[in-house]
C-alpha cells in the first residue's frame, strides 16, 4: 500500500512590522533592488514570517541583487527572500525562479506601499499573501 503525502496548499503570513521594515529597506534602496533574507516558520503549508537579514555581501544594481549564499550562517528559520523590482513589475523573472532560496518569494514594486508586495512559490506560482 501507498501512503498518500497531503497537499499543502501554501500560504504566507507576514507580520505588519516586517512589512514596514521591507517597504522602508526597499525605498531606501532604490533606484537599485533591495535583497533580504527572511526568517520565520512554516507548518503545514503556512509560512510565518517574524524577521529579517540583510545578507552579508550582498550586490544589487537597477536590474539585479543577489548574495553568495556561502556566506550565510546556518539557520533553520530562513524560509525565502525578498527583493525589490523598481521597474514596476511583480512577476519573478527567470533568474529569480533560477536562484530561488527557501520557500518563498517576497518581489516588492515600487511604489513601496503596502500593496505592492506579492508572493511566489519555486514554480513562479502566486502564493496567497495576508498581513498579520
Amino acid at each position: 500500500m501507498f501512503l498518500k503525502k497531503k497537499k499543502f496548499e501554501r500560504k504566507v503570513l507576514l507580520r505588519k512590522d516586517v512589512l514596514d521594515s521591507i517597504l522602508s529597506y526597499c525605498q531606501m534602496k532604490h533606484p537599485d533592488e533591495g535583497i533580504l533574507i527572511l526568517k520565520g516558520k512554516s507548518k503545514n503549508g503556512e509560512i510565518k514570517i517574524d524577521g529579517l537579514v540583510v545578507p552579508p555581501f550582498d550586490y544589487t544594481g537597477s536590474t539585479f541583487a543577489g548574495f553568495p549564499h556561502s556566506f550565510l550562517p546556518f539557520d533553520m528559520s530562513y524560509v525565502g527572500i525578498v527583493h525589490s523590482h523598481p521597474s514596476g513589475s511583480a512577476e519573478p523573472s527567470v533568474t529569480d525562479l533560477n536562484n530561488f532560496f527557501g520557500l518563498i518569494l517576497l518581489i516588492v514594486t515600487s511604489p513601496y506601499d503596502d500593496d505592492s508586495i506579492f508572493a511566489w512559490d519555486s514554480g513562479g506560482n502566486s502564493v496567497p499573501l495576508a498581513i498579520d
